[in-house]
């Protein structure tokens, strides 16, 4: 693989324009493609096969409009300084609801003066509206319309907020300040590394390449697929970290050959052969950890990983295409516009790390040692992890969103905010398609006597008989787990002549926990098996590969620690921006610490991103090693070596990475947070006590065995290696002992 990387970076170095063109153009055409034909994003979180997904779908069945997800909305009224039905307030609001009825698609619209409208504080009331069809998309606009129809109330001192359904991870997510935030810091990291603005601008050119073809992509795939409202943020954070890590890493060897006297092209040749076979199965790795989430079950996760991995596809594309082209072009410019007092041409500062590989390598029993006892003292609060629907009580507060579930809580009860669906699949049978008002009155009474509910409406029967909807409130709020146990509750119930199914978000939420843990042991997995193959087809090393992914399964315990404390035990929430709830007059219930549930998707899909990019830093510590020891055949210096060669270069990717994350925990919307912060720390930590620590002393403790290979393996593996070997300089030959007793290990 290495020779045709180095063929392919000789060639794009030669036709640089042509390269540079070439991306530019898809960049702008896909761009533009997404501004003036944008794919439509989908909050579907259906889960086929389960009870939630079954309600749904028979509310399709006859129920008639209003009936169905996306077909109804709120407005939710608050008269801070008077009652609803003062005579002045209540013709503003027949007014607003006049005027709701005149907004397109809009089939009934009910008074928050008939039955149930009013809270008892008489307050606060809900104008609740009904809608033909069931598209989702449609419905931002439609509130809209809604909000701008209930003007006549608010000129009656009456605040009007539209209500929204869902979750916070169902809302659009817009991109921007969080970006720029990112490369503002990561073009500081590059200045200090490099020390020149030439080379500091490839890695945030390329990236910025990399991402707005990679979103132009995700954004015209919304005309084929369900693309999720998260795509696109997931896509940015994601792409524009490895995009610039990835060019950072070319660049950082490109330039130690133009100081040790390379020419420009064979040196671009030397660097897309060998650290461009690191960054294709770096690549390969987050891959294959984000397909690995089509195993989890849950389609918008399935559809969220695979999307998301387009944005790695992208940015390894333009490492070993767009870098070469534009080194090429630049030659030994590629230095110029030099900053003071950074640092030296050529200088890669590594004798520092030089220095703490070689204390690693001679104490390496006592890093151990205390590299174990930090990773377990971080993941220690992971047990505390608390899952749960992430519901509108935790959006940004000062959105409709966050204040119309705030205005229900307080005048109707915190599970006026997550209602629960009750379909009932009627047993034409045993009511002979005509059902006797008795089989709906035991139905509403058999609900009515759950423990936890607090109030159920009339049964409505559909246009064939065959089922009936009954909509019951819970006595709590959707992230209490006390919630779910309602909807558990409901379902078992024995009704006569009818089955009974439950909808809504939190039975939706439910199920999708559910079915994400009993997938999870398949995903991880999965994931570690396909990772740990591809580094033994890298290294030819069993023992490489395996150390591997347990390392980064231990990276993985110190991020889901850092959410527990943050999130799960609130020591963190409004540190990264997480307001806690408040009355309907605006002041807090909470002062010091709150705790915010995580969805029980998220620790799944960080998984997965993280395993991925935590192998990125492996392969790159890996080839250095293994280069230094097909060198001289000295396993504790290798080691040293190659952190030594490689520290400071993998700690300014991982300063990038954690700048990126950090500044999207400055988003609204709490799961960017939770994301945020998870892969910032696990990140920081990898970059630091595990590639730092951790896996330079297990390899000086594992010596030669670390590239043992048995030969009938060796014989079956393919010749895929990483480190391109013949585009090294000349190096003296490896001692005989290590040659024989290492197995194909001079392969490639």
């Amino acid at each position: 693989m290495s020779g045709l990387l180095g063929r392919l970076g000789s060639w794009c170095a030669r036709h640089g324009k042509a390269v540079l063109a070439l991306w530019v153009v898809a960049a702008a055409l896909l761009t533009a493609g997404s501004v003036f034909f944008p794919g439509p994003v989908s909050n579907d979180v259906s889960i086929p096969g389960t009870d939630a997904q079954r309600a749904v779908d028979l509310m399709k069945d006859g129920f008639g409009p209003g009936y169905g997800v996306g077909s109804s909305a709120q407005i939710v009224l608050y008269s801070p300084d008077g009652s609803l039905i003062s005579e002045d307030r209540k013709r503003a609001v027949e007014r607003a609801v006049d005027r709701i009825r005149e907004v397109p698609h809009v089939v009934e619209v009910k008074s928050p003066y008939q039955v149930g409208g009013l809270a008892p504080s008489l307050e606060i009331g809900i104008i609740a509206v009904k809608l033909e069809g069931n598209d989702t998309t449609k419905l931002p606009e439609t509130t809209r319309l809604l909000s701008e129809a209930a003007e006549p109330a608010r000129a009656a001192g009456i605040e009007a907020v539209p209500a929204s359904s869902g979750s916070p991870a169902d809302k659009e997510i817009k991109t921007g300040t969080s970006e720029i935030i990112g490369v503002v810091c990561a073009l500081l990291v590059l200045l200090l590394a490099f020390g020149t603005l030439v080379a500091a601008m490839i890695p945030i050119f390329t990236a910025l390449v990399s991402i707005a073809t990679g979103l132009g992509v995700v954004s015209l795939l919304g005309h084929l697929v369900d693309v999720p409202k998260q795509a696109s943020i997931m896509a940015t954070m994601i792409g524009l970290g490895v995009g610039i890590d990835y060019a950072l890493f070319l660049l950082s060897r490109h330039r130690k050959l133009l100081a040790d006297g390379v020419p420009v092209r064979e040196a671009v040749r030397r660097v897309v052969a060998g650290s461009g076979g690191a960054v294709v199965f770096a690549g390969g790795t987050v891959i294959i950890a984000l397909s690995a989430l089509m195993l989890a079950g849950f389609p918008m996760l399935q559809t969220l990983g695979w999307i998301t991995g387009i944005s790695v596809v992208c940015a390894v594309f333009t490492s070993v295409t767009l870098v070469p082209a534009l080194l090429g072009l630049l030659g030994h410019r590629v230095n110029a516009l030099r900053l003071p007092l950074t640092g030296r041409r050529g200088s890669h500062g590594s004798s520092g790390w030089a220095s703490l590989g070689n204390w690693v390598a001679r104490r390496p029993w006592s890093v151990l040692a205390l590299s174990v006892a930090l990773l377990g003292a971080l993941a220690a609060p992971a047990l505390a992890l608390k899952l749960g629907p992430l519901d509108n009580g935790y959006a940004d507060r000062g959105t409709d969103t966050r204040r119309s579930y705030e205005l229900l809580q307080a005048g109707f009860g915190p599970g006026m905010n997550g209602p629960l669906v009750v379909v009932a699949d009627l047993d034409t049978r045993v009511v002979d398609r005509e059902p006797s008002p008795a089989v709906l009155r035991n139905l509403k009474d058999r609900v009515a006597d759950v423990e936890g509910v607090v109030h159920v409406g009339d049964p409505v029967l559909n246009r064939g008989g065959t089922a009936a909807l009954v909509q019951a409130i819970p006595a709590y709020a959707p992230g209490d787990p006390r919630a779910l146990e309602v909807v558990r509750a409901v379902r078992a119930l024995d009704v006569e002549g009818a089955q009974v199914h439950v909808g809504g978000q939190v039975a939706g939420m439910a199920d999708a926990g559910d079915r994400i843990a009993g997938r999870t042991p398949l995903v991880v997995g999965v994931v570690v098996l396909l990772s740990a193959l591809l580094l033994l087809l890298a290294f030819r090393s069993p023992v490489v590969a395996i150390k591997a992914a347990l390392m980064n399964l231990v990276s993985l315990g110190a991020a889901f620690g850092a959410l527990s404390l943050v999130f799960s035990l609130g020591l963190g929430s409004r540190l990264v921006g997480m307001d806690p709830p408040v009355s309907a007059d605006g002041s807090y219930l909470s002062t010091v610490f709150f705790t915010v549930p995580i969805d029980s998707y998220i620790p799944l899909m960080l998984f997965a991103i993280l395993f991925g990019l935590s192998m990125d830093y492996e392969v790159f510590l890996l080839t250095a090693v293994r280069q230094a020891y097909l060198k001289h055949g000295d396993n504790r210096r290798a080691v040293a070596e190659g952190l030594g060669s490689t520290g400071r270069v993998i700690t300014s990717a991982a300063l990038i990475m954690v700048a990126v994350f950090v500044a999207f925990v400055a988003y609204p919307d709490p799961m960017v947070k939770i994301f945020g912060v998870g892969l910032a720390v696990a990140i920081a930590v990898d970059a630091t006590i595990i590639r730092g620590l951790l896996v330079p002393a297990t390899m000086a403790l594992l010596g030669r065995a670390n590239w043992w290979c048995p030969a009938w393996l060796d014989r079956i593996l393919p010749d895929l290696s990483v480190e391109g070997h013949e585009e090294d300089e000349e190096r003296p030959e490896r001692p005989e002992e290590p040659r024989r007793e290492l197995v194909g290990a001079g392969r490639g």
